[in-house]
């Protein structure tokens, strides 16, 4: 079981980081042998597929409701099984010396975070079953919360994170209710099933439904329009987690589910059009924030924004070209904004600046990271050799064969020319670009901070000089997947002379020009108070705080203080629901005045509660009140004794001794008659609530001695209860075996009401300690 085995490893391994890291001399390049391990194997497997197509794991998780873990590796998988681990081990790498001069154990708590977010991510894109991807899906947004939230010393960083948190989670709530109605719909969790049976899905009327949800989820987590705010502002995290969750990895769970399910809701025109509007609009927003922000990291961020809009539009298209298309971008973005991600965060450790207007002439003080950077640009410009020139071709030729019109062409050069402005200015303006005095630097280049923005830089190269090597073996099998069928592409760099090539070159001509607009532009831009309010997350806050409000004022206003108030609410809302039910579900009443089975015993014991009740309500003495309930109290025992249950009875007798004996010990420290503090108007409601609850009690009982009993409960358990729970006492059995989980939590309030109790008398010295 290879698939289940490594998530296995890749989860120790953030267990064993937490516990070794702190004392080895360099724990990103020794722990990074995990997910490079990983990465191998997945390797080995995705040679096997080539036989079989694909390669399915079963484990049984909860086979009471039909739930078990099921995991698939096939074409599509593969590729993000591969991206999470081979970047995953550079990361490690990279993470390691970004924290080398940091407390080992800061360095080895983020190192156990990024190696457990592995592991969920692996367990996400290889879930076959819903619930179980689901489970992983939210792991990832915990994970992910707690690695933008991992300076907490800074208040930005704490705000960054609740606010991923409040906004992936919340969209993982409208994944599970697309997930569960999916189940009801077709009976199954299982997503290859739920693929291939995708007609009877979107005949099913909960279909649109379900395709809201599913946005939902899927949006949020890919911060597609309206939900892209967040993506910019988790760039708080350090560095490596910016580089592996915010660019390569977690932001395309969405993208990954989208092209799922991109079968199962093909005869549905409304997926395909929701899908091109949003991302267009998401891929727009992106290009124009962009040009709007002047930190490092934030420009890249933006432009992930606009990347993860293209692939959704790609998803949109649909057909056989939008899925080689959907495949090589996922694969050459993963490369290529990786590695600037990596060069963003050499050049802020080296100088301690975070503002791209701030740094200059850093080309020979880190002239690897320049390199890296400079081959990555070129990748995701769009420029040839590099691989990110097949992966924009591919682009425009889905488009070119989709009807999606001229319209939404011109939207995508101008979208994808952002990118090439962000190209631009990465490597450019930081590492060659003269501002007054060249920036100072810390410390130069160092290995474990350049073999990850070289490895990723040279294989975008290698695999744009020669395609041939992820063809057929990766970008392929991919997109056969998501096709649902063998399809052939031609994945090469030349395709000669054609309409892709020429809107290639329109793309670099306007990214050009707005790479030479952006100094005079950006601020304005970013100044503008409308366009901030409009593509910013005012809307959040808006909503946010307006929660928070309506949360303040209804505590303040249900939440007053006053235990007479919460009880004749709580006796309120009970009357009226028990009241509705007797007048709508009680077909009549049959009241029996035989009293030849009359007892006097029970009437007399009835008679003295009757008697202890009212002198408890008559009384101002508290003592008094306390004894006269206790009387009630210690009739009731005697009502279980006197119809045989004296086990019963010793439990009530118990209760009612410790009841009387602790409440008397506390009412001896305040006053015993106090003052009235009720008002007339307030006696009489309360009269009425209390007489309501007593009618309506005595009515209850009525009806249910009315109704002919049902001996089959009863039997059940005195049949039961010897052969499956060996013992002879029903009501032991009941309590200890049927019941275990419900008396637990019944010892356990008594346990809390004791401690409560013994805070409140414990005796105290003169210095405030307990006696």
């Amino acid at each position: 079981m290879p698939l289940i085995a490594c998530i296995a490893v890749a989860i120790a391994s953030a267990l064993v980081a937490r516990v070794t890291a702190p004392h080895l001399r360099h724990p990103g390049w020794a722990l990074a042998t995990v997910p490079a391990a990983l990465f191998c194997v997945f390797l080995g497997l995705g040679l096997r597929l080539e036989g079989e197509a694909f390669l399915t794991e079963r484990v049984e998780w909860v086979p009471a409701l039909g739930v078990a873990l099921g995991f698939r590796l096939d074409g599509f998988s593969l590729l993000f099984c591969l991206l999470i681990t081979g970047i995953g081990a550079l990361v490690t790498i990279y993470a390691g010396a970004y924290f080398a001069d940091k407390p080992r154990d800061k360095g080895a708590r983020f190192l156990a975070l990024i190696l457990l977010f592995m592991a969920a991510m692996l367990g996400t894109v290889l879930s076959d079953n819903l619930i179980g991807l689901y489970v992983f899906w939210e792991l990832t947004s915990l994970v992910s919360f707690l690695l933008i939230g991992f300076d907490s010393h800074q208040s930005a960083a704490r705000k960054a994170a609740l606010q991923s948190l409040i906004v992936t989670a919340g969209g993982g709530l409208c994944l599970f209710g697309a997930i569960l109605l999916i189940g009801s719909a077709l009976g199954t969790f299982s997503l290859s099933e739920v693929v291939a049976r995708g007609d009877e899905l979107t005949a099913s009327p909960l279909a649109p439904a379900i395709l809201v949800l599913l946005c939902l989820g899927t949006f949020t987590k890919s911060a597609q329009v309206p939900f892209h705010f967040w993506l910019p502002n988790a760039m708080q995290a350090p560095t490596p987690a910016s580089a592996y969750l915010h660019s390569a990895t977690m932001v395309k769970l969405g993208v990954y589910l989208l092209a799922r399910f991109d079968q199962a809701f093909a005869g549905m025109p409304a997926f395909g059009m929701t899908l091109v509007v949003f991302g267009t609009a998401t891929l727009l927003v992106g290009g124009l924030r962009a040009m709007m922000q002047s930190g490092f990291k934030g420009v890249l961020a933006q432009s992930t924004v606009g990347s993860l809009g293209l692939l959704v539009l790609l998803i949109g298209l649909g057909g056989e070209t939008a899925a080689v298309a959907t495949v090589g971008f996922i694969l050459a973005h993963a490369l290529y904004k990786a590695a600037l991600f990596f060069c963003a965060g050499n050049v802020i450790h080296a100088t301690g600046r975070t503002q791209i207007t701030q740094m200059a002439g850093l080309g020979r003080k880190l002239p690897m990271t320049a390199l890296a950077a400079a081959a990555a640009a070129l990748s995701m410009a769009g420029l040839p050799p590099m691989v990110g020139f097949i992966a924009k071709e591919l682009v425009f030729e889905a488009q070119l064969a989709d009807a999606a019109g001229t319209l939404a062409l011109a939207l995508a050069v101008v979208g994808n020319a952002a990118f090439v402005m962000v190209a631009l200015l990465s490597a450019i303006d930081p590492f060659w670009k003269r501002r007054g005095v060249p920036s100072e630097v810390h410390h130069a280049d160092t290995p474990g901070l350049v073999v990850g923005p070289l490895v990723l830089s040279a294989l975008g190269l290698l695999f744009g000089l020669a395609p041939g090597l992820v063809a057929n073996s990766l970008v392929v099998p991919a997109a056969s997947a998501l096709a649902g069928r063998p399809i052939e592409a031609s994945f090469s760099l030349w395709h000669g002379f054609t309409p892709m090539l020429a809107l290639s070159a329109a793309v670099v001509a306007l990214g050009a020009v707005l790479y030479a607009l952006w100094p005079r532009v950006h601020w304005r831009l970013g100044e503008w108070p409308p366009l901030v309010a409009l593509l910013g997350d005012r809307g959040y806050y808006s909503v946010f705080n307006g929660i928070l409000n309506l949360a303040e004022r209804s505590t303040r206003i249900l939440q007053n203080g006053d235990q007479r108030a919460y009880t004749a609410t709580v006796v309120a809302a009970t009357l009226t629901i028990l009241t509705l039910g007797l007048v709508f579900d009680t077909p009549g009443l049959a009241v029996d005045i035989d009293l030849s089975d009359l007892r006097i015993a029970p009437v007399a014991v009835l008679a003295f509660m009757m008697i202890g009740a009212v002198a408890a309500t008559r009384t101002r003495s508290l003592l008094t009140a306390l004894v006269s309930v206790g009387i009630v109290g210690f009739g009731s025992a005697l009502v279980f004794l006197l119809n045989g249950a004296p086990d019963l009875a010793l439990t009530q007798f118990s209760v009612e001794v410790l009841v009387v004996v602790i409440l008397t010990a506390l009412l001896l420290r305040i006053p015993l008659r106090p003052a009235s503090t009720r008002t007339t108007a307030e006696r009489r409601l309360d009269l009425a609530l209390a007489g309501g609850f007593g009618i309506v009690v005595f009515v209850a009982l009525i009806a249910m001695t009315a109704v002919p009993f049902d001996p089959r409960l009863s039997a059940f358990f005195a049949a039961a209860s010897y052969p499956e729970a060996w013992g002879r006492n029903v009501v032991n059995v009941i309590l200890v075996d049927f019941r275990a989980i419900d008396t637990l939590g019944e010892i356990a309030v008594v346990c809390f009401a004791a401690l409560g109790a013994w805070g409140l008398l414990r005796r105290t010295g003169k210095t405030g300690g307990a006696r």
